[in-house]
């Protein structure tokens, strides 16, 4: 098996390639430039906007794990084009040159509706205003009327490795306005691995699946845990699903986090 992984130089790409190579994966990565190599991992300079850097990607690749996208800007137009075109044109270099490979795609849990009336299901409307997440769900449905072999994680807020995610998350929830008892679905970078491997058996063919750990967790709670305090609050959580996803489908698929709760990761020291 030889994977091809985009995004491999981002926030999670960074700590999913060794541990890929680590359990004895062949991959490939997709890089604007090459930063500091992952040993024995074949890397392929180019872009997503690049259809000759893309044909050279996929050629002999068994599957594709799609990572790559841009997220936190302003700049909207970049948003889509590269996450919806950047999709499209991976999409074609796969049909065209590696068309029986198996084609992961990591989306995000963002792109469900903030009013449920329980934890987001697989299947529930989705109609997300925002640039990142409307892009990303954009992808999804050019992947889903492909043809191709494929697979979609909706993935959440990831954290670990010293990455210094959740360090942002007080600046983020201040920024988005949300209630510090909302209760956000997580997952460890150790679980992004447990969930991918798992794709890439072939169980979550044809499917949309949810990942996240077993603990949902406030936004008041996470952010003690970098030694940040929202303002507390009595006054109701409007939507108090928003942001906590189900995750029985994985569950019945086989998925089961190795760091089940954020706790877990500060007790073993995985933050």
């Amino acid at each position: 098996m030889t994977v091809l992984v985009t995004g491999a130089t981002g926030l999670v790409g960074t700590r999913l390639l060794p541990r890929l190579t680590g359990a004895g994966i062949d991959c490939r990565a997709l890089v604007r430039k090459r930063k500091e190599p992952v040993a024995g991992v074949d890397y392929i300079e180019g872009n997503m906007l690049d259809e000759q850097s893309l044909v050279k990607a996929v050629d002999g690749v068994t599957a594709i794990i799609h990572l790559a996208a841009v997220f936190r800007t302003q700049d909207t137009d970049l948003i889509w084009k590269s996450n919806l075109e950047g999709a499209r044109n991976l999409i074609a270099a796969t049909k065209a040159h590696a068309p029986s490979s198996r084609f992961i795609m990591a989306s995000t849990g963002l792109v469900y509706n903030s009013n449920g009336s329980r934890p987001a299901c697989e299947d529930d409307d989705a109609s997300p205003t925002l640039a990142y997440p409307a892009s990303k769900l954009a992808a999804e449905n050019l992947l889903r009327e492909s043809g191709l072999q494929w697979s979609i994680l909706r993935l959440p807020f990831i954290y670990g490795d010293k990455d210094g995610h959740l360090e942002m998350l007080p600046k983020i929830a201040q920024n988005m306005g949300w209630h510090p008892a909302m209760k956000m679905s997580v997952a460890h970078h150790r679980d992004i691995e447990t969930a991918m491997k798992l794709a890439l058996s072939g169980v979550m063919d044809g499917r949309v699946v949810n990942i996240r750990d077993d603990a949902p967790t406030s936004i008041y709670e996470l952010t003690r845990l970098v030694g940040e305090r929202l303002e507390p609050t009595s006054e109701p959580l409007v939507n108090p699903w928003h942001g906590h996803m189900d995750v029985s489908l994985a569950h019945s698929l086989g998925f089961q986090p190795t760091v089940r709760t954020i706790h877990q990761a500060v007790h073993e020291g995985l933050l």
